[in-house]
């Protein structure tokens, strides 16, 4: 019976790439000079701290726009809201999505029930599994779900005939 899984998985390198020439834009451009920004990468994600809030944003602008250029989704950054950490330093945290969370995992299978597409699906885990009787049905489903936005980059992998 063929199947494949739906997955949401974030490329590492590209990220920590994209990170680096961030820190070195941020580092070389004029208009961040003296404002004490700085960005690092830790386990619960990417930290920008700066001396004020508008060159908070402008940080992120650039982290954003180098994720890009990395054809990262900007879908797996989840931006916390900018606080200060103490004096005139401002604080962000931005969260790196990975993985189907539950709730996420269980509105994809009722978008896919109510497609009237006939496959069926399941969650393990972290991820979908989607099996039908043909591959076209299957296939259908993967443009179907492309159609659609979960707010999660969605990549489909083990497609098994």
């Amino acid at each position: 019976m063929p199947s494949f899984d739906i997955v949401s998985k974030l490329n590492r390198n590209e990220v920590d790439n994209a990170v680096n020439q961030t820190i070195k834009e941020v580092g070389t451009r004029f208009d961040f000079r003296d404002t004490g920004t700085t960005i690092e990468q830790t386990e619960e994600g990417i930290v920008i701290r700066s001396n004020s809030e508008g060159r908070l944003e402008a940080a992120r602008g650039v982290l954003e726009e180098k994720i890009i250029k990395r054809k990262v989704a900007l879908e797996a950054l989840d931006a916390q809201k900018p606080a200060q950490a103490g004096g005139q330093t401002w604080r962000q945290l931005i969260k790196l999505k990975e993985g189907v969370e539950q709730e996420k995992a269980k509105e994809i299978v009722k978008a896919i029930k109510d497609s009237k597409i006939k496959v069926q699906a399941s969650i393990q885990g972290d991820l979908v599994r989607v099996s039908g009787k043909k591959k076209d049905e299957l296939q259908e489903t993967i443009a179907f779900l492309r159609g659609k936005s979960f707010e999660l980059p969605l990549q489909f992998v083990n497609f098994r005939d």
